[in-house]
């Protein structure tokens, strides 16, 4: 049984940090690009940061391009999202992705709140 489990989330100041993690199981994780999405309400799912298999190359969207930073422990299964100098913009619910051809998983998600 594939699961993705996210924790980490929770209510942050504007320019807080949090680290969320996601920890696989029910596939070969190692062989799998990793992602995190991010939707927030009223708007669209959008990918925030990806890294593939091996951890050698990540990809960022432009709005958390130098904040955030993805990677991932394939000894542990878990990939992680560094997320530093938060803003109100970024409070949304973040969901960890697993892809690997016509192969995808998706988390329940972890709601980010960034509020004073």
């Amino acid at each position: 049984q594939v699961q993705l489990v996210e924790s980490g989330g929770g209510l942050v100041q504007p320019g807080g940090s949090l680290r969320l993690s996601c920890a696989a199981s029910g596939f070969i994780f190692s062989m799998y690009v990793m992602s995190w999405y991010r939707q927030a309400p009223g708007k669209e799912r959008e990918l925030v940061a990806g890294v593939t298999s091996a951890g050698g190359t990540t990809h960022y969207a432009d709005s958390v391009k130098g904040r955030f930073t993805i990677s991932r422990d394939n000894a542990k299964n878990t990939v992680y999202l560094q997320m530093n100098s938060l803003k109100p913009k970024d409070t949304a619910v973040y969901y960890c992705n697993a892809e690997r051809g016509f192969s995808r998983y998706w988390g329940q998600g972890t709601q980010v709140t960034v509020s004073s």
